[in-house]
């Protein structure tokens, strides 16, 4: 899976300024006092001028990690690759391990517990997808569209998008996702979002992730 990141706007100040101008203020550097304000508004939920920085992100993952990070829509746009338009061969994600069910839940799953049989599961994997793929690529040299064609390939197919949003809208993703009884597929994309808007708004982001 990878996360990578396009393009970005504003740092820390630009959440101070947008928060001060109210007052007419501006500031260029960060200080004390601005550094607690955005800890103030973080703690008290003033969440306007975290909503004034952005960033934007290529992301590639499995179809079943999409359709769960989609849900999130407030502050948020998302352009995906289109089947209707590419034809390139699928690819598919590769599973490192076969997690159990946890004993105590009716959902989710004990990532400390693998599947004792593994390898026929792998072998199960393998087997859907090579023949998804072969009837896909048949159904095309039968002239079937590829808007139509697609219907038969699996959740496990590779899909990418860009994701673009405010600063406050991908904290709440990451404070939902990267949680530890988040699915765990989900939170390898989720910690790569976290990593890099730390790196971008290390005050406001820390700030956000403790709220």
């Amino acid at each position: 899976m990878e996360v990578e990141l396009i393009d970005s706007m504003g740092n820390d100040a630009s959440v101070v300024n947008a928060a001060r101008v109210s007052f007419g203020k501006r500031i260029k550097e960060m200080s004390e006092g601005d550094t607690k304000l955005i800890k103030y508004l973080a703690q008290h939920n003033h969440w306007s001028p975290f909503a004034h920085a952005s960033l934007q992100f290529r992301i590639k993952a499995p179809v079943f990690v999409a359709r769960q990070l989609m849900k999130h829509t407030v502050g948020l746009v998302w352009n995906e690759v289109s089947r209707r338009y590419v034809d390139s061969e699928p690819e598919f994600y590769e599973v490192d391990k076969w997690r159990g069910k946890p004993i105590n839940k009716k959902q989710g799953s004990d990532e400390d517990n693998e599947v004792e049989k593994s390898g026929k599961c792998y072998f199960l994997k393998s087997e859907v997808e090579n023949n998804a793929l072969i009837c896909y690529e048949e159904l095309l040299d039968a002239g079937v569209a590829p808007e139509q064609a697609r219907m038969i390939l699996p959740q496990s197919m590779m899909t990418e998008w860009w994701w673009s949003g405010t600063l406050y809208a991908f904290a709440r993703v990451c404070n939902l996702r990267c949680a530890s009884d988040a699915q765990y597929e989900t939170r390898i994309v989720a910690n790569l979002i976290n990593k890099e808007c730390g790196k971008l708004f290390p005050i406001s982001w820390m700030e956000l992730r403790n709220t």
